[in-house]
C-alpha cells in the first residue's frame, strides 16, 4: 500500500513518479490536492496480511481474558460460565487456553533439540531418538494437542477477519511459521521456506 500526501502543485503521474511499482503491491492514493509528494509510505502485501492476522488473533487472546474474567463459583462450588459460548469461539477459546497450558513443556522439548518450528505454522518432532521412553507417549500427545491448537487458531482468524478466506489459509500458515522463526530462540530448531532446517541465530 502506498499513501500519498500533497500540496498545491501539479505532480508527475504517479507510474512516471514511482517506475518500481510492481503487481504485489496495493496501491491507494489518498489526494485532497495536487502537488509534489510530501510523504511516502510503503507497505507490501504480506505487511497487510500480517497486520490483519495478528489484529484478528489479538482480539481472539482478548476474548479469552473476557471469558475468564466472567466465570462464577456456584453454591455448590462449580466453575460456571455466565453465558454459553458459541461452538467457534469455545473451540478457538479452548485451544488458546491449553496453548498457554503447554507452553513450558514445549519450550523444554524444544531446547533440548527434539521439536522444532516447522515452516507450515506447526511444530515437528525432529530427533525421537532423543525422547526418553517414558516420555515419548507425553511428547507425541504434546505434538498433537499444539498442532491442533495452533490449526483452530488459524482456522478461526479467517472466520472471524472478513477480508480473509479459505484460500488465505495457506499464507496465514506460511506468516504464523514466519513469525514463529522470528520468536524462535538461539539454538532452536526453524524449518526455512526452502524446507532446510537449521538452528536458529541471533543477530549480532
Amino acid at each position: 500500500m502506498i499513501l500519498i500526501m500533497c500540496r498545491q502543485q501539479p505532480f508527475l503521474p504517479l507510474w512516471k513518479s514511482f517506475p518500481f511499482l510492481v503487481s504485489g503491491l496495493t496501491l491507494t492514493v489518498l489526494v485532497a490536492c495536487g502537488g509534489p509528494l510530501v510523504g511516502v509510505t510503503v507497505v507490501d502485501e504480506r505487511t497487510a496480511l500480517e497486520n490483519q492476522v495478528l489484529g484478528t488473533y489479538q482480539e481472539l487472546n482478548q476474548q479469552v481474558m473476557l471469558v475468564a474474567s466472567v466465570r462464577y463459583i456456584d453454591p455448590k462450588g462449580k466453575l460456571k460460565q455466565t453465558q454459553e459460548l458459541p461452538p467457534g469461539k469455545k473451540d478457538v477459546v479452548r485451544a488458546l487456553q491449553r496453548v498457554s497450558f503447554n507452553k513450558d513443556d514445549l519450550n523444554r522439548f524444544k531446547s533440548l533439540g527434539m521439536i522444532g518450528e516447522n515452516n507450515e505454522g506447526g511444530i515437528t518432532l525432529l530427533e525421537s531418538e532423543k525422547v526418553e521412553p517414558s516420555d515419548r507417549a507425553f511428547v507425541d500427545n504434546l505434538i498433537k494437542e499444539e498442532n491442533e491448537d495452533r490449526a483452530a487458531i488459524m482456522s478461526r482468524i479467517i472466520e472471524t477477519n472478513e477480508t480473509l478466506s479459505s484460500t488465505d489459509l495457506p499464507r496465514v500458515h506460511k506468516m504464523f511459521a514466519a513469525l514463529n522463526r522470528d520468536k524462535a530462540l538461539k539454538g532452536e530448531l526453524i524449518q526455512l521456506d526452502s524446507g532446510k532446517w537449521i538452528q536458529k541465530e541471533v543477530p549480532k
